[in-house]
């Protein structure tokens, strides 16, 4: 499977870690050539064209897509991967931060996406992949604001897989459990017993611990590689079960 990518050219926000990074190790180990579009572009992989890009600013979207494509020679590959979280009820989060989330979580996407949309338009293999989450899909407690940014997504996954499948372009979604990445390890490490929480993150997925940053990107270049040509508009949950298995205590 080594070069199954090869030629094929991605584009990946939020590729400088976590999630991210991973998936732009493997689209590189696949054989694909890869930009990353981060903040912070200073720590992606090597090999990677890092490209500073903000996604909630559409003139930096802009440019950074533009530079991106004419660094590659084009994009095949569109992985819209940058997102922040939040935490808290609904009372939890004010107006502005409402907005600064769904800034990046949901109008990033579209802005990324429109921006490289005519070089998709011109691959024999265009393909995006979005990353959503189980909180898009199950009630989890204190993510209000995060949850339904991540819905938004799932929402909006659908959405341009109907209006860009006849035009060559496949869009799906990959919905994470809770992933072992910088993010999460941040909030361990402001709870007031990091192992306890830990634990009942691990303990809330039927497969009993955090899912990892490479199962994920092992998803998300399944679903842009052009192995999975007949897959559009689907959502591929890599929780360890926790969307859709009941198991029973002990078993």
């Amino acid at each position: 499977m080594g070069a199954e990518l090869g030629g094929l050219r991605a584009v990946i926000t939020g590729g400088a870690s976590g999630i991210g990074a991973a998936t732009a190790r493997l689209l590189l180990e696949r054989g694909a050539a890869v930009a990353v579009l981060d903040l912070d572009p200073s720590t992606s992989p090597p090999g990677t064209i890092p490209v500073h890009c903000d996604v909630a600013d559409t003139a930096s979207v802009d440019t950074a897509v533009t530079s991106a494509a004419d660094a590659l020679g084009g994009i095949d590959i569109l992985v819209n991967n940058a997102g922040i979280g939040a935490q808290g009820d609904i009372t939890a989060n004010q107006d502005a931060e409402w907005r600064r989330v769904m800034e990046i979580n949901v109008l990033g996407i579209a802005r990324v996406t429109r921006a490289a949309l005519p070089y998709l338009r011109s691959s024999a293999h265009a393909a995006i992949v979005n990353t959503s989450s189980i909180a898009a899909t199950a009630g989890l407690p204190q993510r209000a604001l995060y949850s339904a940014s991540k819905g938004a997504v799932h929402a909006l996954t659908l959405a341009m897989a109907a209006d860009h499948l006849r035009e060559g372009i496949r869009v799906n979604a990959v919905a994470p459990g809770t992933a072992d990445t910088p993010w999460v390890a941040r909030l361990l490490d402001t709870a007031a017993d990091p192992g306890a929480e830990r634990a009942a993150l691990e303990a809330r997925q039927p497969h009993g611990r955090l899912v990892s940053a490479e199962e994920i990107a092992a998803a998300i270049v399944y679903l842009a590689s052009p192995a999975a040509g007949s897959t559009a508009g689907a959502v591929l949950h890599v929780d360890g079960g926790m969307d859709s298995l009941r198991l029973r205590p002990g078993s």
